[in-house]
């Protein structure tokens, strides 16, 4: 089979073709810890063309781009069918590395604005798994002010030249692409002069650091941009109307993996694996039937639930426009607090093996790192605090 789209295919239908390739094709795992681990860059490379092998497979299966038109080679189906998909995916592995941010927030930029030559360029190599996007956003001057970016572009003839510096990419090392926010107009309020790019990170004058974490990895990156040229083409909206595309941009950025654009596991997406292997955690941790151990592992449980009705009854208001889109920065808000307090939770329940573990200490194991890289719930994909601005 190739990517060939199946827009008349009803839910069951889908469902039972779906669970026949996923049992045939992709391995069963155990369930994946959140924070960014310490790996080897040759495993985190491995990782990583396994992801776009998996997600060309996908496309080749026809259950690449669910969502996405049949005419930039998705499958022009519902997000009903999307979610039958992640909860056929639950317990195997999937194409983890592209789903965020490369469908969203960038292909559904593309989507939005892009114009058709760049969506016929770039849309099917995304849902192939051949260019994984990455969002130049955060500025080292900012944070999460993006109407204060300070990375310029100036036009030349056809093309405009950028200047500036990017931060918190996660993975731009081993990426393809960048959808940039450049500050384009100086004479007019900030919100007002910005323009939306696109642009290979691999070329003469990106120049790409890592930044070194407290637990040793070094997924995150800055940008450095010195006089990148970038043809008129591959600017998305129209000039010093950057901030209309950036508003949409960010509502994306806040949907995150209850986007109907991504393929996640079920459980992956909602996290109600995590109280799963917090039990298992308390056990490993001799905390069994301890009472205020079993209290804990309930109120992570709690959590789990609430956040998936959130996102579900958010995601139903949205859909039907009882809603503003704006209000995904709800369970995005929610989101963060809850991964906070589960993997204080979780460090808490790991007794002394929370300060120091060997391998043999099985789910105890980086308990103590997960602890205190526990913050990036509230950064990455927009702070929290910029997303109690927007419920505000």
């Amino acid at each position: 089979m190739t990517g060939r789209p199946h827009e008349d295919e009803d839910l069951e239908t889908f469902r039972m073709r779906a669970r026949e390739w996923v049992r045939d094709n992709l391995a069963e795992v155990a369930p994946q810890r959140e924070v960014l681990r310490n790996r080897s860059d040759e495993e985190e490379l491995a990782a990583v063309a396994r992801d776009r092998q998996i997600q060309r497979m996908l496309f080749d299966a026809g259950l690449a781009g669910i969502t996405v038109p049949s005419d930039y080679g998705g499958q022009g189906l519902t997000p009903a069918h999307q979610r039958v998909l992640n909860e056929e995916l639950d317990g195997r592995e999937y194409a983890s590395r592209i789903q965020v941010p490369t469908f969203t927030p960038c292909m559904a930029v593309l989507l939005d604005f892009g114009t058709e030559a760049q969506k016929q360029r770039h849309i099917p190599a995304m849902l192939r798994g051949e260019e994984i996007w990455m969002q130049f956003l955060s500025e080292p001057s900012g944070g999460s002010d993006v109407a204060g970016a300070l990375t310029t572009a100036v036009r030349d003839g056809e093309e405009w030249v950028l200047n500036g510096s990017k931060v918190w990419t996660t993975g731009a090392w081993w990426s393809d692409w960048g959808l940039c926010l450049a500050r384009t107009n100086w004479d007019v309020p900030k919100h007002r002069g910005l323009t939306v790019f696109i642009l290979p990170i691999h070329q003469p004058g990106v120049e790409v650091h890592r930044i070194e974490m407290l637990n040793g990895n070094r997924e995150f990156c800055q940008e450095f941009l010195s006089d990148v040229r970038v043809p008129d083409s591959d600017r998305i909206g129209e000039i010093d109307a950057g901030w209309t595309v950036g508003t949409r941009w960010m509502f994306h950025e806040r949907m995150l993996f209850n986007s109907p654009l991504v393929t996640v596991p079920v459980t992956s997406a909602r996290g109600s694996r995590r109280s799963t292997s917090l039990r298992d955690l308390a056990r490993a941790g001799g905390r069994e039937g301890d009472p205020a151990a079993d209290e804990l592992v309930g109120e992570a449980r709690m959590l789990d639930l609430v956040g998936g009705a959130l996102n579900r009854r958010v995601g139903r208001g949205i859909a039907a426009g009882a809603m503003s889109d704006q209000s995904s920065a709800i369970p995005r808000f929610f989101a963060g607090l809850a991964g906070v307090r589960t993997r204080t939770i979780a460090f808490e329940l790991s007794g002394a093996a929370g300060a120091a573990w060997t391998e043999a200490d099985g789910p105890l194991v980086e308990r103590g790192n997960d602890f205190l890289m526990r913050q990036t719930s509230c950064i990455g994909g927009g702070t929290t605090e910029m997303a109690a601005n927007v419920i505000s």
